[in-house]
């Protein structure tokens, strides 16, 4: 007996993480995916040319906070599961314009939330049991910590540090509270920084590759000391699915790459990678265009993720190491200068390709 296609619903599917995971459940053939995205500065429909006309594949451009057209689009494409990862995402611009994230984020959320409910409501017996509303969040959430103790679990307090981390500690909330005042089956997960291809360019890894091709200086916050731990993206689109599929009702689980690293550490593998790859013309090394620059305020020290429940209880494991996923990282970057040099010349605020810092 052949096995029910599922249609799945993937808000911010033009975005880095949305497009991986787009990409890779179409990819499974277990899958109908939705892609709906309001395509904001960070959404790039080039980077789902793989599957564009694909017939499991379905694009809208539509805004979360608009409730009336996610309603329809819920009935229309008839829609079994949501992974919701729509968010305004970078820290810097959280806290150059705290609102966006806000309206985004939290009112976004709660909309979504809103008609995720009544289109619930509205399923026969079968599809509400294999409905799920799958939150994508961030390890943000969590604050930060010291330098050389203590991890992330799924038992962390949440002490939030910037406008952009409070944002999604809130929408983390509105989600667990549908599920208790409303029972809407939910599932959430809070994941560790992501890299890897079509990253947009005003995030660490890419901006680095970017600024170190085009002879840039590549300025590091304060003196490079803050530690992430980092997750390749399509390891965490694999995650995404496996905590879609296998995640128990009501509970999170956290995603990271067991890769911790310091910025500083990031910036010079990079370096090192490109000295080999496309070494500079004056026979310099990559390296020589480093510059430290004023930390940004409420700069978080530490972020390590325990990953360990979601390897428990789903069966996940990353195939990459940060080595490997960086590799990787810079090549895409070297091949494709045809998805990323429109975007940061053309849409990427220039003020800002100085910067590089933590996510």
């Amino acid at each position: 007996m052949k096995q029910e296609v599922q249609t799945v619903l993937v808000t911010g599917g033009a975005g880095f993480i949305g497009s991986a995971v787009c990409r890779h459940l179409v990819a499974g053939g277990g899958y109908r995916v939705v892609n709906l995205d309001k395509l904001t500065y960070a959404g790039n429909l080039a980077s789902l040319r793989d599957i564009e006309g694909h017939p499991n594949y379905a694009f809208h451009r539509a805004d979360i906070c608009d409730a009336g057209a996610i309603r329809q689009i819920l009935a229309t494409e008839k829609v079994d599961r949501i992974m919701h990862l729509a968010a305004e995402s970078h820290v810097d611009r959280s806290i150059d314009g705290p609102m966006e994230f806000v309206s985004t984020n939290v009112v976004g959320t709660v909309s979504l939330l809103s008609a995720a409910l009544d289109h619930w409501r509205g399923l026969d017996a079968a599809r509400q049991q294999n409905f799920r509303f799958h939150h994508v969040s961030t390890d943000e959430v969590f604050g930060d910590l010291p330098f050389d103790s203590g991890v992330f679990s799924e038992e962390s307090p949440y002490r939030p540090s910037s406008p952009y981390s409070a944002s999604k500690a809130a929408s983390d909330h509105f989600v667990r509270a549908w599920h208790e005042t409303y029972g809407l089956p939910v599932v959430l997960s809070n994941c560790s920084n992501n890299y890897g291809p079509y990253h947009f360019p005003e995030k660490l890894i890419p901006l680095v590759i970017a600024n170190a091709l085009d002879e840039r200086p590549l300025p590091v916050y304060g003196k490079g000391a803050n530690v992430r731990d980092w997750l390749y993206v399509e390891d965490h689109a694999r995650a995404l699915e496996a905590v879609m599929t296998k995640g128990q009702v009501g509970e999170s689980y956290n995603i990271g790459g067991r890769a911790e690293r310091t910025n500083l550490e990031v910036v010079e593998t990079i370096c090192a990678l490109l000295d080999a790859r496309r070494p500079r013309s004056n026979g310099k090394s990559h390296l020589d265009l480093i510059a430290f620059v004023a930390d940004r305020p409420g700069h978080d020290r530490r972020y390590a993720i325990d990953p360990t429940k979601s390897e428990r209880e789903l069966g996940w494991r990353p195939q990459e190491t940060f080595e490997s996923g960086l590799a990787h990282t810079v090549d895409w970057y070297l091949e494709n200068g045809w998805w990323w040099r429109p975007i940061r010349e053309q849409r990427f605020d220039g003020a800002r390709q100085g910067l590089v810092g933590a996510q």
